[in-house]
């Protein structure tokens, strides 16, 4: 459970954790547009290990730990707006080298394949780890993403004046937005995270070398990411898509998307679940995960690539 690092032959440096026994089936979770991979909790993570899964997450590109991408100007408003319409001149990388990283880090490992998780961000990531070498991804589970399609997957209006704020300055300042940030796109009623957790883990991303200028790259990621709907028609790996009905930073449209988009993806609407990932659904999701990888076993047991659903 020891932090390390790997060094990517493209000069990215990614630190990253395991949690389980080494000879267990991998599991790599790829996590979200700034977020570090402490936020996919330590007790999730062993819950997931005690599933039977050798649990890998890591930080990703420009955030955390991992190393920063160096750039000639700052990426701004006037970038994103750019590669909105298309013009990717200031996209410094796209979703698909951060996908490489995620194959070099399983590379680096020793790791030919692995049962891949991905959340917002990291769904497309995932997605895309799946579309560029569906041999390496055993099992895909998608969570809270969308396509790349534009037409689904939206923000909700009352996000944009929280979206287009100037980027927080100062620790304090991380902190005491967060609360407010978090009853924005999280989950309400039973499955709200109460707020001292909310500060406790803004302040643990901010001491883990809170770059506003890595977000702003990420971001300008999935602006510029491609619309997938078309590969995702042609992908055989068992899949999962797991979506909040209360989202509003990624509407459920993007998961539905999605599932309709794989051929024998199951899909998971949940309810009162907004764009976060609340204690009390944790055995959603990890049911999710062991489900779609008990997919993979069979097809690979059977020689079927994707078992039929029932």
């Amino acid at each position: 459970m020891t932090e390390a690092t790997v060094d990517l032959p493209t000069g990215i440096r990614l630190t990253y954790e395991t949690f389980g026994p080494a000879d267990a089936e991998p599991l790599l979770l790829v996590m979200g547009l700034g977020g570090p991979m402490t936020w996919w909790h330590l007790d999730l993570c062993a819950q997931l290990a005690a599933r039977g899964f050798l649990v890998i997450r890591f930080d990703n590109r420009d955030i955390g730990h991992s190393s920063r991408v160096p750039v000639r100007t700052r990426p701004n408003r006037r970038s994103l707006l750019r590669a909105y319409v298309g013009d990717r001149r200031s996209v410094p990388y796209t979703l698909d080298d951060m996908a490489d990283d995620s194959f070099g880090l399983l590379d680096a490992l020793g790791i030919d394949g692995a049962h891949v998780t991905g959340v917002s961000m990291g769904g497309m990531i995932a997605q895309t780890m799946a579309l560029a070498k569906p041999d390496r991804v055993r099992s895909l589970v998608s969570i809270m993403a969308n396509t790349g399609n534009r037409r689904v997957g939206w923000q909700h209006p009352r996000l944009l004046r929280l979206l287009v704020q100037p980027p927080a300055r100062t620790r304090d300042e991380y902190l005491e937005r967060a609360p407010a940030t978090w009853a924005a796109i999280g989950s309400g009623g039973r499955y709200a995270t109460p707020d001292d957790e909310i500060r406790r883990r803004a302040g643990e991303t901010w001491d883990r070398a809170h770059d506003r200028g890595g977000v702003t790259r990420q971001t300008l990621a999935v602006v510029a990411q491609p619309d997938r709907t078309a590969g995702l028609a042609r992908l055989r790996v068992p899949t999962c898509v797991v979506h909040g009905l209360s989202d509003r930073l990624v509407h459920s449209s993007g998961g539905r998307a999605t599932a309709r988009a794989v051929p024998g993806a199951e899909l998971v609407l949940v309810p009162g679940m907004a764009h976060d990932l609340p204690r009390p659904l944790w055995p959603v999701f990890t049911d999710a995960i062991d489900r779609t990888a008990a997919r993979a076993r069979m097809a690979a047991a059977s020689g079927q690539r994707i078992p039929t659903q029932k």
